[in-house]
């Protein structure tokens, strides 16, 4: 039977994604549940209602840092339920098909490379903004095999504690985590805002999609919030230029709906911090397969297998 489908799985910190993508990368089924305690059971669940004989593979990305010869996660600061799993092996044994697993941020940016917005440039740098930060860098048309964790560079040297273990990492800063957590705090001191009716006086029920649409109604400490986010998000971005000096800044994930506050924010701050001649050479532009790019890339992973080159001959 003609393998001609991969089931590429999206494992965050907030959603398990998983779908069925075709070997010219359009996802022809997907499924959406909350990230739960019992990941595996999560996993052969979801991919079991995608399964076939036609499937060729599944590939795993997952946030944090990825022992991919060994198929574990050696540390996922937003997933701890994975530690002590050795993914790769469980799932392959459950469904007796090549299985790949690298860091979400990095098939993102291979999603991106391969059918999206990074089809037309050499090198990128993609950051994936969500309920952390993290990235995925594209050299001469290629996945550097390297940690890319943007998310984890430290821009304020005292500053506040991650779930890394570090202090003053970006994605204390710019994450919707961190935006989330800063909302509530000043909410809970008694700041004015809109936000105060959208969630009904329960601060715990705030999401980043309630704080853009109140800055969009006006709400000076909503954009307050978002506008400092993206200024260190452009620090970071700058950090990122003056290093790699790629031909484009990619941006995916939840906080690209914050793009004319958020996003504009970073890049007018990145603008003052980066070479100017290395700035002026970089497009920054939002992801074309948006919620895909990590489904789309893990699913790739097969595709460009050695294993599905011999199943095609």
């Amino acid at each position: 039977m003609t393998k001609k489908y991969a089931i590429g799985i999206d494992l965050g910190g907030t959603n398990l994604r998983v779908a069925l993508v075709s070997t010219d990368g359009n996802v022809v089924k997907k499924i959406k549940e909350p990230t739960s305690e019992d990941i595996l059971d999560s996993i052969f669940k979801t991919v079991g209602n995608l399964f076939s004989d036609e499937v060729a593979g599944i590939g795993l990305g997952i946030a944090g840092l990825i022992d991919r010869e060994g198929g574990n996660v050696l540390i996922s600061p937003n997933i701890p339920a994975v530690k002590g799993i050795n993914l790769v092996s469980e799932i392959r044994g459950r469904f007796r098909v090549p299985v790949f697993i690298e860091n979400d941020a990095n098939v993102a940016a291979f999603g991106e490379n391969w059918v999206g917005a990074g089809k037309e440039f050499s090198s990128f740098v993609l950051f994936t903004l969500g309920t952390g930060i993290g990235g995925g860098i594209i050299q001469d048309k290629e996945l550097l095999n390297v940690a890319a964790e943007v998310g984890h560079m430290t821009i304020n040297a005292n500053g506040n504690k991650c779930h890394c273990g570090n202090s003053g990492c970006l994605e204390s800063y710019a994450s919707a985590n961190a935006i989330l957590s800063k909302a509530v705090a000043a909410l809970e001191e008694g700041r004015e805002s809109l936000l105060t009716e959208f969630c009904n006086g329960n601060f715990y029920k705030i999401t980043p999609e309630d704080i853009f649409r109140a800055a969009l109604d006006g709400d000076i400490f909503a954009k307050e919030i978002l506008k400092d986010a993206g200024k260190y998000l452009g620090i970071g971005v700058a950090n990122v230029i003056n290093l790699m000096s790629p031909d484009a800044i990619i941006f995916t994930g939840g906080l690209t709906g914050a793009w004319d506050i958020y996003i504009q924010e970073a890049i007018k701050e990145a603008s003052k911090r980066a070479f100017k001649e290395l700035f002026d050479k970089v497009k920054i532009v939002p992801s074309l397969l948006r919620d895909d790019a990590g489904l789309i890339g893990s699913a790739g992973l097969v595709f460009k297998s050695k294993a599905f080159e011999a199943l095609s001959q």
